[in-house]
């Protein structure tokens, strides 16, 4: 019956901090984008080191990003650039966790996602879960597990499915076939009554809360309009762009205006190792309409601020954009960049930050943070106080061990206040 979604009934209420943003949107580049070809230009250094493309002013004077990127230029005022971020990590699967998490990855304890932390804390409102995934949460080489040491009710549901595709549907919102919401009552019935059964000699719930939260997933009328894109004009779809990250983030928007604490969009294919050109720009000349990653990005990512804002949104909504980390300074011999954690960038905006900063700053030619360094883990404590919850919060593993939600990170005082 699609009842996997079981999982998503345990939450837990925590002391925290007074929040800025009701929601988050973190738009993950997969991968590992470059910062030379998209926020971090170096317009000066040799042709081996700029790349193939140029830079362009923003509507904020002295800050410039990527030609590639027009539509997000044009509302840098609601936008923040950190071009200092920096970690050790070069490989995917470890960058991804110490991005996502906050903490480097060690043998002795698996760290939740960002978005799991706060699917445990924050209270799940309506019948959607806390944290959803768009379209899934398969990140860095899919070894990532989001929960870490929580329960496995805070996964993120996963959508399952491309909101671009015409075919988009979200599997687990429907019954299979021949599975009305009558035959789905009568055993909603019988499992009460089995429950009654078992703890006759207890004062229990009658029903699970796993089952039931499934249920209540599954029969919600709000959670199918959440879900449900045809109700978005056409106009508004276009804004977005026709890509895959463009609809997921039409769809991210939807959710966090129903109330959904947390949203990951998941968009691959940020490893560019080859053919800069054809991948960040051009697009494959096998997709019916070619369009490269960044200018997906800039399209689906401006409609969304600019979306936001106009629904008075902005503000209650944090939007992150980041991968695991950037890419080499030179070119290598295919045209394209390898990995390189040392130094990269990320951009926010919205959470009544103040847009059209600057954090920090790389060297002449992107290898290395010369100004105001920024960890992960000084990302992931900004993030949590920013969403109301206190960096040093308290969390215990399934043997009691305590762990603190972020033990090293420093918040962002530009972005803190």
């Amino acid at each position: 019956m699609g009842l996997g979604l079981a999982s998503y009934c345990t939450r837990s209420a925590a002391a925290a901090t007074t929040a800025r943003a009701k929601s988050c949107i973190l738009i993950w580049l997969d991968g590992g984008p470059s910062h030379l070809e998209t926020l971090d230009p170096k317009p000066e250094a040799s042709r081996e080191v700029r790349g193939p493309f140029g830079s362009i002013a923003t509507s904020v004077p002295g800050i410039h990003v990527s030609e590639l990127m027009p539509r997000t230029a044009a509302a840098m005022q609601h936008s923040v650039v950190i071009r200092s971020m920096t970690s050790p990590l070069g490989e995917h699967n470890f960058g991804t966790h110490y991005l996502l998490t906050g903490f480097k990855p060690t043998p002795a304890l698996n760290y939740p996602a960002i978005g799991s932390v706060v699917s445990h804390l924050q209270p799940q409102i309506g019948d959607i879960p806390a944290h959803v995934a768009i379209p899934d949460m398969r990140v860095g080489g899919g070894k990532f597990v989001a929960p870490g040491y929580l329960p496995g009710g805070v996964a993120p549901f996963e959508v399952g499915g491309d909101p671009a595709k015409p075919d988009f549907r979200v599997r687990d919102l429907e019954m299979f076939p021949g599975i009305v919401d009558e035959r789905l009552e009568q055993r909603r019935r019988y499992l009460d009554r089995l429950n009654g059964a078992q703890h006759a000699a207890e004062t229990a719930a009658p029903s699970d809360p796993a089952f039931e939260q499934a249920y209540r997933l599954m029969t919600s009328p709000a959670a199918k309009r959440a879900f449900n894109l045809a109700d978005e004009s056409p106009g508004t779809k276009r804004r977005y762009g026709d890509r895959s990250i463009g609809q997921c983030c039409l769809l991210a928007r939807r959710l966090v205006e129903a109330g959904v604490p947390f949203v990951t969009v998941n968009n691959r294919g940020w490893d560019t190792h080859n053919d800069l050109v054809t991948r960040l720009k051009e697009g494959y000349t096998g997709a019916k309409v070619p369009v490269g990653l960044v200018p997906a990005l800039d399209m689906a990512y401006s409609a969304l601020i600019t979306d936001l804002h106009e629904r008075r949104l902005l503000d209650d909504t944090l939007v992150v954009v980041m991968g695991e980390f950037g890419r080499t300074p030179k070119l290598n011999t295919q045209a394209g960049r390898d990995h390189w954690p040392r130094v990269f960038s990320v951009m926010l905006a919205g959470a009544g930050i103040p847009g059209g900063q600057v954090i920090g700053a790389s060297d002449s030619m992107g290898e290395s943070p010369i100004e105001r360094p920024v960890t992960p883990a000084d990302l992931a404590a900004t993030i949590y106080q920013l969403l109301g919850i206190d960096p040093q919060h308290t969390l215990y593993t399934s043997d009691g061990r305590p762990v603190q939600v972020s033990h090293d990170g420093t918040p962002l005082k530009e972005l803190v206040g």
